[in-house]
């Protein structure tokens, strides 16, 4: 019976709005696809060309990322597994700003340094046992001069241990992919050999930090900088300097970070960040003979990359109106795009060629749910699809009943008879 009534109440409002059709007309924007069967490429590969596969790179293994993108410009043992040393605390990072943009802890708390914190050796700030630092000061301290007593501390401030900091290193770097990376502990200091990341890796989680807490280069570019230490020994300035000498180095690109490493077992690690011209990219160096070869390496990755690429980005996308709905409450909803859209070229293309059309299914029946897929940006270069964007719902639609049809109906008769 209920269906009956339905269909009863759909076609008398279909006659009572003769022309126009019981639901909104599809956005002139739209190119009706019909189905969303297109397939789009995921976009260029990268391809070395012959001037990166004739680069001289010192260490074994290397990585040169675009990071918008995370597409790989030059590769060199990348998937190696190496111990490395400090760049550990890139990861450690990571976990540092997702509690403070979690809201599990601010820049303002006080963090107060165990004595097993305080044990720790190889690179540090010397802070005391029962010190008091703010986590902002113990950031500064991690990133500019790689404090290992530091690591600790913020470590067993945000897990409770370290052990327990560590146990969600490992879950974090799983769910970045990143396939050949083990951590040991929070600061790279270990000389287990079980202590494992992959240039690869170091490239991936820099990435992360860097799109995710763009905030970190106003640490990562601090040269000097001074901390104060208050402890039962009474006060004094201590002063950190920046252990990435790239930021001090000629270059014709502006360094933004990010971290270095080096132990006798690791040899010379460094994780470098860039850019220039709206391009910005990272460079892993892992097993660097010494710590000069490390930064002429990352100089060389960098130089060439910035000679090479050219970055198209779409920030905003084409107009998007409301998509039509099909026995809903409501007669539309409103449609978003699930992501930006970044092309790398490596091959001097005119980007300005780029050509984008919007791809749109009819209308969507209900129920919706927000995210919904309801079509895709495409993008063209030259003919060639070089990637998409996914079109989706931006709120929820209930499925209409009866008595939401029965409503509607009652009202268009009522506005005939006024």
């Amino acid at each position: 019976m209920k269906r009956m009534i339905a269909l009863l109440c759909a076609g008398v409002l279909a006659l009572a709005r003769p022309g126009a059709g019981v639901w909104a007309k599809e956005p002139e924007i739209a190119i009706p696809a019909g189905t969303l069967a297109v397939t789009a490429e995921e976009g260029m590969a990268a391809q070395t060309a012959a001037q990166g596969a004739a680069l001289s790179i010192s260490a074994p293994s290397a990585v040169l990322m675009e990071a918008s993108t995370g597409q790989v410009i030059f590769e060199k043992g990348a998937d190696e597994k190496r111990s490395p040393a400090s760049v550990t605390k890139v990861m450690t990072l990571i976990l540092i700003f997702d509690a403070l943009a979690e809201g599990r802890i601010k820049l303002t708390d006080e963090v107060v340094t165990s004595a097993y914190a305080k044990s720790m050796g190889g690179s540090q700030v010397f802070l005391e046992e029962g010190e008091i630092q703010t986590v902002e000061t113990l950031i500064k301290c991690i990133v500019i001069a790689s404090g290992n007593d530091a690591s600790v501390a913020m470590a067993e401030y945000i897990a409770g241990s370290e052990g327990e900091f560590v146990r969600m290193m490992n879950e974090r770097a799983a769910g970045l992919g990143m396939t050949g990376t083990y951590f040991v502990d929070c600061c790279g200091l270990t000389d287990s050999l079980e202590h494992v990341t992959t240039a690869r890796d170091i490239a991936i989680m820099s990435r992360e930090l860097i799109n995710k807490y763009p905030e970190i280069h106003n640490y990562s570019t601090i040269w000097m900088e001074n901390i104060t230490h208050v402890t039962k020994q009474g006060t004094k300035e201590f002063g950190l300097s920046n252990t990435n000498k790239l930021l001090k180095m000629a270059n014709n690109f502006t360094v933004t970070g990010l971290k270095t490493g080096s132990t006798s077992a690791a040899k010379y690690c460094l994780s470098a960040t860039a850019q220039k011209d709206g391009v910005r990219l990272i460079a892993s160096i892992m097993a660097a003979p010494d710590y000069k070869a490390r930064f002429a390496d990352a100089q060389t990755l960098l130089n060439y990359g910035f000679s090479a690429c050219r970055l198209y980005e779409d920030q905003e996308g084409l107009p998007l109106g409301p998509m039509q709905v099909t026995g809903g409450v409501e007669d539309q909803v409103d449609l978003a795009y699930e992501d930006t859209f970044s092309y790398l070229s490596l091959t001097g293309e005119d980007l300005s060629a780029v050509q984008r059309t919007l791809i749109l299914e009819d209308s969507l029946p209900a129920p919706i749910t927000p995210g919904q897929r309801a079509g895709i940006l495409e993008y063209t270069l030259n003919g060639n699809v070089i990637g998409q964007v996914n079109v989706v719902t931006a709120g929820s639609v209930e499925e209409a009943g009866y008595m939401d049809y029965l409503k509607d109906l009652l009202g268009i008769v009522f506005q005939k008879a006024g």
